[in-house]
């Protein structure tokens, strides 16, 4: 009897090998020793094999983040720092077979399907900790555009993730400057800055026009 494990296993090795995916289940399944009715016990096609690979990494990133003691004393800031310096050291685990996976995405805007499965989660985690940093006043609360964050962390996410793909500098140093750079700057934005004080200051203004007149020399 096959197992999720074997059959992943297999997978890997097939695609590694061969830099392309099994022609059949039919195939793949006999190159394992194992029926087709094994393989889609777990699995409903390669493509869900791939994403199930995608969404086993973010999760053990996550996990492993959460169970840390000192996890809760971070910033919002620290915490989406932590998550991408931890998540490409779990994907060196994999390279190769990211670098597999992900290249056959052509459009480089959109979001590659193997990681279809990975966006919900991390969207899901990044608002849970963009809401704990609203609350506390660490970022600023703005009307339409708070909602918003969560997207730009997605795309921090796919830059980085691609960005470390293509890196070939010694223990991906450039990665890690990508990372701490372009969060620092997106978090920047999300905080508190001078046009929001402008804007608040604004909207005093208009609420309280009637003292125009009492102010005139």
């Amino acid at each position: 009897m096959a197992t999720a494990q074997q059959i992943r296993n297999g997978y890997i090795d097939y695609v590694l090998m061969n830099d392309e995916k099994p022609k059949s289940v039919y195939s793949f399944v006999k190159k394992l020793k194992i029926s087709e009715s094994d393989f889609y016990e777990f699995y409903a096609s390669f493509e869900s094999i791939e994403k199930i690979i995608w969404v086993e990494l973010i999760v053990e990133t996550i996990d492993t983040l959460q169970q840390q003691e000192v996890w809760n004393e971070y910033s919002s800031r620290d915490k989406i720092l932590a998550f991408f310096y931890s998540y490409v050291e779990v994907l060196k685990k994999q390279r190769s077979f990211v670098i597999y996976s992900l290249k056959t995405t052509k459009d480089r805007f959109s979001t590659p399907d193997a990681l279809s499965g990975v966006k919900p989660i991390f969207e899901h985690f990044a608002e849970e900790i963009l809401n704990e940093g609203l609350e506390t006043g660490e970022l600023a609360e703005r009307k339409f555009f708070s909602k918003r964050y969560k997207d730009a962390l997605w795309i921090q996410f796919a830059f980085i993730v691609k960005f470390w793909v293509s890196d070939d500098s010694t223990g991906f140093e450039k990665t890690d400057e990508a990372i701490e750079k372009g969060i620092n700057v997106t978090f920047d934005l999300f905080q508190r800055s001078p046009i929001d004080n402008l804007l608040e200051y604004g909207k005093f203004l208009s609420r309280n026009g009637h003292f125009k007149e009492k102010m005139r020399f």
